[in-house]
């Protein structure tokens, strides 16, 4: 997914990660913050073994607020869930 005038995630319980495309991922915790830049193709979700809980607060551009992407890949996943 991609947010036209971007977005920022609050992760208020569990555990997962966040990953811009073309970079490493990122774990994520309750507690952190994460500010995702206009346009940026990414994904974030929970752990294989926890949940993850968080507040995600998107603006709009125009009508828009968010371009929706291919889902990420099974393998995708287990590559940066490996623990």
């Amino acid at each position: 997914m991609a947010y036209p005038k971007g977005q920022v995630l609050i992760v208020t319980e569990g555990e997962g990660f966040y990953q811009e495309k073309g970079k490493p991922a990122q774990a994520l915790k309750k507690g952190d913050v994460v500010n995702v830049p206009e346009n940026t193709e990414h994904w974030h979700g929970a752990s294989a073994t926890s949940t993850l809980v968080h507040i995600a607060i998107t603006n709009y551009n125009g009508d828009e607020n968010v371009v929706w992407l291919k889902p990420v890949s099974d393998a995708q996943y287990k590559e940066v869930d490996k623990r």
